[in-house]
This record gives C-alpha cells, sequence and structure tokens, in this order.
C-alpha cells in the first residue's frame, strides 16, 4: 500500500528475457507483476507489468514489510526482455526515473542487455542499479569474472558507476540490499507548477461481466504524470485519442472527458503530482477504453496539447554499432526512404525518412503522434527481421 508524504520513485526492471527479472521483482514486492494469461503460458513479459511497494525501515534495515518507518513508495515497471517486443521496452523506459538492470551471472551479458542499457541511455535514465542474478549457480571464480566483465560492458556508459549488487532472486540473497539502494537514490525534480502532460502506458474496462449499468465505472487510464498536477474534477483532453477505420485509413478523433477518480497503487487520491504510476477513472464508455486501446496517447487539461501531427522534424545520432548474437555490426548512416521505429514517451509508430539536412531528419509516420518539441526517442531499425535500437532523437 502507498503511503503519503513520502519520497516516490518510478522503477523501471530491464534487462535479456529468462534473467529473472520477474521473479526478483516478485520478491521485492511480493507480487508477480505478469497478469496476462498468455505471458503466463510463455513465460515472458508481453506488456508493461505493474507492481508497487512500500520500503520500510527498522532496526535490522531496510523491509518490505509492514513494520517499521515507511521511507519510500516505490512503483516499479517490468519492461520485456524479449528482442521482438523491444518497442514495448522503450515506452515504458519513457515512464521512469531510474533502473534495474538484471544481469545473470551463468549467462552474461546479452545483445539484449546492451540493447536495454542504450535503451537507458536514448531515454536519458540516469539512476542505475545492476544486479547480478543468479549468483547461486555459479562458482565464485565465475561470480567474480562476470562481475569484471560487467564493469567493462557499462564504461563510458551512463551506468559506468552504477552500483552492482550480486543477488539470488530464487533464494532471497541481497534483496534486503536493492530496497536500500532504492532507497538512497536522489528523486528527480518534477515541474508541478507547468501545464500538466500525463503519458498514458495502458487503458482498461475494469468493469467484471453481468455488472449492473448503475454500477458500472468508466473507462481508466492508467500511466505516468510527467509534469504538472491534475485532480478529481479537472477537464481533460486525450490525443490522438480514439481511432477508427475508414476507407482503409485510420482516423483519429481526440477525446474530451472529465476525471472521476484517481489511484496511487491500492490508494485512492484527490489529486496525483508528477511521479509513479497512476490510474486515472474518466467518464468515458469502459468500452472505448479496454485492450489498451489508448496506449500511446497523452491527456491534459483542454486545449493545452498541440495538435495530431504524422509528420515530424527530428535531431536524430546514431550509434555506432548494435550488437547481434554474431557480435558487433556497424549502423549504416540514414538515407532517405528508410523505415524506422520510433518511440516517443509511451507511443510507438513508423516513420519514413523524408528528408535528410546533416543531423536533422524529416519524417512521415504512419500511426500520428503528439508531439511535444524537445521530447527525446528512440530509434530502432529492422535488421535481418528483428527491431534494433540504432540511436535517439529530439523532437525539434
Amino acid at each position: 500500500m502507498a503511503t503519503k508524504n513520502i519520497p516516490e520513485l518510478n522503477v523501471g526492471v530491464v534487462g535479456h528475457i529468462d534473467h529473472g527479472k520477474t521473479t526478483l521483482l516478485s520478491r521485492l514486492t511480493g507480487k508477480f507483476a505478469d497478469t496476462h494469461s498468455e505471458e503466463l503460458k510463455r513465460g515472458i513479459t508481453i506488456k508493461l507489468g505493474y507492481a508497487e511497494v512500500t520500503i520500510s525501515k527498522d532496526k535490522d534495515g531496510y523491509t518490505q514489510e509492514k513494520k517499521g518507518k515507511p521511507v519510500r513508495y516505490i512503483s516499479f515497471i517490468d519492461a520485456p526482455g524479449h528482442e521482438m517486443l523491444m518497442a514495448t521496452m522503450l515506452s515504458g523506459a519513457a515512464t521512469i526515473d531510474a533502473a534495474i538492470l538484471v544481469i545473470a551471472a551463468n549467462e552474461g551479458i546479452k545483445p539484449q542487455t546492451r540493447e536495454h542499457l542504450m535503451a537507458l541511455h536514448a531515454k536519458k535514465v540516469k539512476n542505475i542499479i545492476i544486479v547480478q542474478n543468479k549468483i547461486d549457480i555459479v562458482s565464485k571464480a565465475q561470480a567474480l569474472k562476470n562481475y569484471q566483465d560487467i564493469k567493462k560492458f557499462v564504461k563510458g556508459t551512463s551506468a559506468e558507476n552504477a552500483l552492482i549488487i550480486p543477488v539470488s532472486a530464487q533464494q532471497e540473497i541481497n534483496i534486503e540490499k536493492i530496497l536500500e539502494a532504492l532507497v538512497k537514490i536522489e528523486i528527480p525534480k518534477k515541474d508541478e507548477k507547468a501545464d500538466p502532460i500525463f503519458l498514458v502506458a495502458r487503458s482498461f474496462d475494469i468493469n467484471r461481466p453481468g455488472t449492473k449499468i448503475k454500477e458500472l465505472r468508466g473507462g481508466v487510464l492508467g500511466g505516468i504524470l510527467k509534469q504538472g498536477i491534475l485532480k478529481v474534477g479537472d477537464k481533460i483532453e486525450i490525443k490522438p485519442g480514439l481511432s477508427t477505420k475508414k476507407g482503409g485509413e485510420y482516423i483519429y478523433t481526440p477525446l474530451k472527458t472529465k476525471i472521476k477518480s484517481l489511484r496511487r497503487g491500492k490508494d485512492v487520491v484527490e489529486e496525483i503530482l508528477p511521479g509513479v504510476s497512476i490510474s486515472i477513472e474518466t467518464e468515458l464508455d469502459p468500452n472505448t477504453t479496454k485492450a489498451d486501446s489508448f496506449t500511446g496517447c497523452l491527456a491534459s487539461k483542454e486545449n493545452i496539447l498541440p495538435d495530431v501531427s504524422d509528420n515530424i522534424k527530428i535531431n536524430a545520432k546514431l550509434f555506432k554499432e548494435v550488437w547481434e548474437e554474431a557480435g558487433q555490426r556497424p549502423i549504416d548512416p540514414l538515407k532517405t526512404k528508410d523505415m524506422l521505429m520510433i518511440s516517443v514517451n509511451t507511443t510507438i509508430t513508423v516513420g519514413i525518412v523524408e528528408k535528410i539536412e546533416g543531423d536533422s531528419i524529416s519524417l512521415s509516420l504512419n500511426i500520428p503522434i503528439t508531439a511535444l518539441k524537445g521530447d527525446n526517442l528512440g530509434l530502432a531499425r529492422n535488421i535481418n527481421g528483428h527491431w534494433r535500437l540504432i540511436g535517439l532523437g529530439e523532437i525539434l
């Protein structure tokens, strides 16, 4: 349960598939973030998973149990580790203040490990904790070699000075050390006086089948308030909004609605400040918000968000190489008609390069976005059938 008036932090859990992210998260919070039956069947995270914990401190140290003094509320986002789900991982990275990068000691650094660290760099996430997981199934010599490999791997990156914590999530070894590290992260300053910008990461119909009409709840938006303040009763606008197909084309219609209730974790609150994961109950028909139909949208008070755009200009910076199982591969320069996957905030779209002027790139988008000047984005290219992160950019 969230506790009022304690510092809040939004933390992403990233890393290669099967390196133990979801198990680690269950040990940190007492809850599995995988909540979709298809995910449980396949054993991988497909959509962003959410979980939260209030960390307390007692005479023995830090704990997630309800004893001692509450010192920090953490909202976790479990991002997919599978390379085919890089788009979802990138959209999750847009909503976090800090990250736990999980590296299994028995397998070491994989291409997705490298890609996830690059994604954190692209999204300007600087607070990173590295968890060296599965130390219970390797020898001391292997663990030490893996530790040195990690130090070499992060050199020159935003994680160069990151704390590396040896852990066994399965055996619950050193979980309290991660809790302590999370408490010590400095809370990034957020602008509460700016116009509110809410990043929609999920949308739901929370009503059970057979609910009586007078008991129906409105459509729910889940995500992060990037800046500003929102309160119960505020009138909000959602862009690009609802998509409908006409004559083979998708038409996007911005929607206006009212905030009926707000939740932070299990707590019902009257207002939200920038920070951790929040759900907003609206007056929208819940049928419109089901199945994540609003994922990637922005919400704000009426008449604040710019018009939706299917053409953007960005400042782009490519990485030197991508990593595949076979090793490093140089990244070819961008050229006109290149197809790129663009990740901005929680939106994923595909853009065609129309014009290149130095680092300035003009793109036409197949799914329009609500483009905010200065927003950073990830750029991915299809290489051998996989979307690979090749660089980062900023909307001009």
